[in-house]
């Protein structure tokens, strides 16, 4: 559980993520490591933010905390003005599940059922009737040109599809923040292209964001602002690389 902090947040009242003096430890054996050294940023709605950085920066655990699936060890975390890490358990699994859709960079599909129920399983869980939601979650599968594959088992598509099965299934329930970890890791330029045009026709808008952990340089220009992570601290925010990157 994070440290409790007496100070209250001074977060923009606009602020889609806002983190205030964020670290994050983890034990090694004797040792205590800090992989995120007091990170305060703020990730605007309207905006398609992308964090970049070398293997071990701290990217994935930043993301992680600011959508609460990993508690910071110190700082506060409000997502659209709600300080998450104030919720409940259960409080916080429901803001997740109304408010956030993740894609990650291991797909975590289930394996026991097809592609369309794994893109529709986050309607379901609201409680939409199952048929409308494989419906709906249809018409997504078909915007990524995957809708042939739509009956087929995660074990029988390859990882290109088993990624936008995943995309679709974060951005079925439209939510107002959509956190994506290396989304075009496995596709070609073209499919990459293609989603990333989803995203930002569905996760882009002045009342949703969306933030990117990227590696893929074909898709810097896509960016409305990068943030360069380095050993755990934001070391660049603008819209584009700095020099030399």
């Amino acid at each position: 559980m994070a440290d409790s902090v007496a100070k209250s947040l001074d977060c923009s009242e606009e602020a889609a993520i806002c983190t205030r003096d964020v670290s994050r430890d983890f034990q090694s054996g004797q040792q205590v490591l800090r992989v995120l050294h007091d990170i305060s940023v703020d990730i605007r709605p309207g905006e398609m933010t992308y964090l970049v950085g070398e293997s071990g920066s701290g990217k994935t655990t930043l993301i992680s905390i600011m959508c609460g699936i990993l508690w910071p060890t110190h700082g506060e975390v409000r997502v659209f003005g709600t300080d998450i890490y104030s919720l409940s358990d259960d409080e916080l699994v429901r803001f997740r599940l109304q408010n956030i859709g993740f894609i990650f960079q291991q797909y975590n599909l289930i394996p026991s059922i097809d592609a369309a129920s794994n893109a529709a399983v986050p309607l379901i869980a609201q409680g939409m009737d199952r048929h409308a939601a494989r419906e709906k979650a249809m018409a997504l599968l078909d915007a990524l040109n995957i809708a042939d594959q739509a009956d087929k088992l995660p074990s029988q598509l390859s990882g290109g599809q088993q990624q936008r099965v995943a995309i679709a299934r974060a951005l079925v329930h439209e939510p107002r923040l959509v956190v994506c970890d290396e989304p075009t890791a496995a596709l070609d330029a073209r499919s990459g292209r293609r989603v990333m045009d989803l995203l930002r026709e569905v996760a882009v808008s002045q009342d949703r964001a969306c933030i990117i952990v990227t590696h893929d340089t074909r898709i810097f220009d896509l960016a409305d602002r990068i943030l360069v992570l380095e050993d755990g601290r934001i070391t660049h925010d603008g819209k584009d690389m700095p020099d030399g990157q």
